[in-house]
């Protein structure tokens, strides 16, 4: 697998190989989760530290983002260590050093085999030098990055699917305001005019300014108010930029920083649409779209 699969790819993931070898039992393992950028991090035992930028650099070649957490271990089969091996030299010395030791301290404890044993230098353990490391594990990388990749993928298009049924359920919303939003400014329009002739009637009685051009002035402000909380043109933005959502996630690739911008967009618009509300309807319909929106943001950043 030379390439990513088209689609949308979750920062989350998972891949693990194991695989048995003339050196012992191989495993290695890759574990992601998101971040803004792509950070590495290695576990390894010593005599797998040359394996390190060999996994770097493989990990680097196919995954853009995430928190990759690379593990590796190797466990010895018993065929391949059939009998130990002492250095005579070491274990002469540790002996000589024990009588003295004993000489000087009569109440110490001799060292046990065991003791012995795991004193350094005394049992010869030849290990393999760092290029047969690289050389059985390199199979195993690309394996489990294969793995890891698979994994962003299913959870990716899981991903995928819960933002296109908010997006439709933000198009509702739209669709369903748009041949309202006309009738929603005539109608506080309305209501507002009344109330205003209503005080108007009563501040002029009496006065002598006529009533027909107080009206007139009141038709005026109604009208420049009315434009204030027009919601149409943020519903046909709206409505752009839930298509553009649909697109995007339909495209894939790594699309993770569009979205989020687009989250904000979407946000300023359903903000704007509840501070320009003239009505219970436009309300409720702003805070519906804000809710989704902020589902679709939490969802967006797991995503590549």
């Amino acid at each position: 697998m030379n390439s990513k699969a088209a689609g949308v790819h979750s920062m989350t993931g998972y891949g693990t190989v194991t695989r048995d070898h003339e050196l012992g039992r191989l495993t290695i393992e890759l574990r992601s989760v998101n971040s803004r950028f792509l950070d590495l991090s290695f576990r390894l035992p010593d005599e797998l530290r040359a394996l390190e930028p060999v996994v770097r650099e493989a990990v680097q070649s196919r995954v853009t983002r995430g928190k990759v957490d690379c593990r590796a271990a190797v466990q010895l089969r018993a065929a391949a260590r059939p009998e130990l091996v002492l250095k005579p030299g070491a274990l002469d010395a540790l002996a000589d050093a024990q009588i003295r030791v004993l000489q000087r301290f009569p109440g110490a404890a001799p060292l046990s085999v065991a003791d012995a044993l795991r004193f350094p230098g005394v049992v010869d353990d030849p290990q393999p030098d760092p290029a047969q490391w690289v050389g059985a594990f390199r199979p195993l990388v690309g394996a489990a990055i294969d793995e890891l990749i698979a994994s962003r993928a299913r959870e990716g298009e899981r991903l995928a699917d819960g933002i296109r049924q908010r997006a439709a359920a933000m198009a509702s919303l739209v669709a369903a305001l748009k041949p309202r939003a006309p009738e929603l400014v005539a109608e506080f329009g309305q209501k507002l005019t009344e109330r205003l002739r209503e005080a108007a009637t009563g501040a002029l009685s009496g006065t002598a300014v006529p009533l027909d051009e107080a009206m007139a002035r009141i038709r005026q402000e109604v009208s420049v108010y009315g434009m204030r909380v027009d919601v149409a043109e943020e519903l046909s933005r709206l409505d752009i930029h839930v298509a553009e959502l649909l697109r995007i996630v339909g495209g894939g690739g790594q699309v993770g920083k569009r979205l989020d911008f687009l989250m904000q967009e979407l946000n300023r618009e359903a903000n704007t649409l509840g501070s320009k509300a003239a009505g219970m309807e436009v309300t409720q319909a702003s805070v519906e779209l804000k809710l989704l929106i902020e589902q679709v943001r939490e969802q967006v950043q797991n995503i590549e």
